[in-house]
């Protein structure tokens, strides 16, 4: 038994029924081959389409949506990052540069990088990268080990690589680490497989740590830690470090309640940004 419809009479302008008709035509509703403007209304009643212009965003709420992409990214949320520069894209009024900004990040493939590099790793699979710096430089490495490590709110890539040029007037008191790099994801711009033996690890350094004070008894204790004593109050710790500079980082957040006893080649680097942050200061030392 066929089911009984409700007839309504709408008083509309002229050209608003082919209006509705090419409406209901983009929405692909139709009555048999033409479009058909009561199932466009009834479509509308039911909640199946979205009426309205898109939303617009103020710069307050564009630049926290962008502070919250940047913030996933560096988590590795990669997919939840791309879901939001998709909204924005799709439903915001956006500034043109803006919005070829965001197109920009939304084609770089981060995520893609990542998974391949994971997918190497776990074949232990040697391969070439090319990535470009903070300075614009681009720079191709042969890879022979990698792993994912987390520093400040973001996942790095750290490699060992046969090149060492780039590093050796930088790093001149620590051939030790000269085939050590510490990559962002962002920066990679390929990815290549190639031939040749894969390494166990990255190359290290062992460094000698005192803690005092305070953080004697609340200093956490690392997976790269190998040793640990509490002797008189002091924690003296051996940790194995793979990259100075964010060891020089963490150690910095408690000014003198660490110390680093050795190796030189660290020591002395804390040394010279001890000397150099005096000199911003105006503060004389006495060599």
């Amino acid at each position: 038994m066929p089911r009984k419809k409700e007839t309504i009479t709408l008083s509309i302008p002229p050209g608003t029924k082919e209006q509705l008709e090419a409406l209901a035509r983009r929405l692909k509703i139709f009555w048999g081959k033409e479009p058909s403007v009561s199932g466009l209304i009834v479509a509308i009643a039911q909640q199946q389409l979205a009426l309205g212009e898109p939303f617009s965003l103020d710069s307050n709420q564009v630049k926290a949506l962008q502070q919250a992409i940047k913030a996933l990214q560096d988590v590795g949320h990669i997919g939840e990052a791309q879901t939001i520069l998709t909204l924005l894209l799709s439903q915001g009024k956006l500034e043109t540069p803006l919005r070829q900004s965001l197109m920009k990040q939304l084609s770089q493939p981060t995520e893609g990088w990542r998974i391949q590099i994971e997918d190497f790793r776990a074949r232990k699979q040697p391969f070439c990268l090319l990535y470009r710096n903070s300075q614009e430089q681009e720079l191709e490495f042969t890879v022979r080990y990698a792993e994912t490590t987390f520093y400040e709110k973001r996942f790095y890539l750290q490699v060992w690589c046969e090149e060492t040029k780039d590093v050796e007037n930088e790093n001149p008191d620590l051939p030790e680490l000269w085939h050590n790099r510490c990559l962002r994801f962002d920066k990679i711009q390929s990815v290549l497989p190639i031939g040749g033996e894969w390494r166990g690890e990255l190359d290290s350094i062992k460094v000698h740590l005192q803690f005092t004070g305070w953080l004697a008894k609340a200093y956490q204790f690392r997976e790269e830690d190998l040793e640990h004593q509490l002797k008189d109050g002091v924690l003296h710790v051996t940790r194995r470090v793979v990259n100075p500079f964010w060891l020089i980082r963490e150690l910095s957040r408690y000014w003198e309640d660490c110390v680093i006893v050795a190796p030189d080649s660290i020591r002395d680097r804390v040394k010279q940004k001890l000397k150099s942050l005096c000199h911003n200061y105006d503060i004389e030392i006495r060599d």
